[in-house]
């Protein structure tokens, strides 16, 4: 294992991810983590000569289209369901004093 991830490393990532690990769970940690940087490393001996860099493996594009408004303003015809409304608005129970 070329990558040695150190104990305060692991502290660290416990801290930030909000995690409180057992030793045996910091152990196993370390192990995992190696050997994803350890993969990554092998990642990078690949020869990629001619590959085109890409943002995603399957070819994606974004379909654009106009923003219009397709069911229009249904306020009277919605609030006529509310219990209670004032101002053109659902009127609840307060939930907190």
């Amino acid at each position: 294992m070329a990558n040695i991830i150190s104990d305060e490393t692991i502290e660290y990532v416990g801290i930030l991810a909000k995690l409180e690990l057992s030793d045996e769970e910091k152990e196993q940690a370390k192990s995992d983590m190696g050997r994803m940087l350890d993969y990554i490393d092998k990642l990078g001996e690949l020869d990629t000569t001619g590959v085109e860099p890409m943002s995603h493996v399957f070819p994606v594009q974004n379909v654009f289209r106009e923003d219009v408004v397709t069911n229009g303003d249904r306020r009277e015809e919605l609030l006529v369901n509310a219990p209670e409304q004032k101002d053109g608005m659902f009127m609840v129970p307060r939930t907190f004093e």
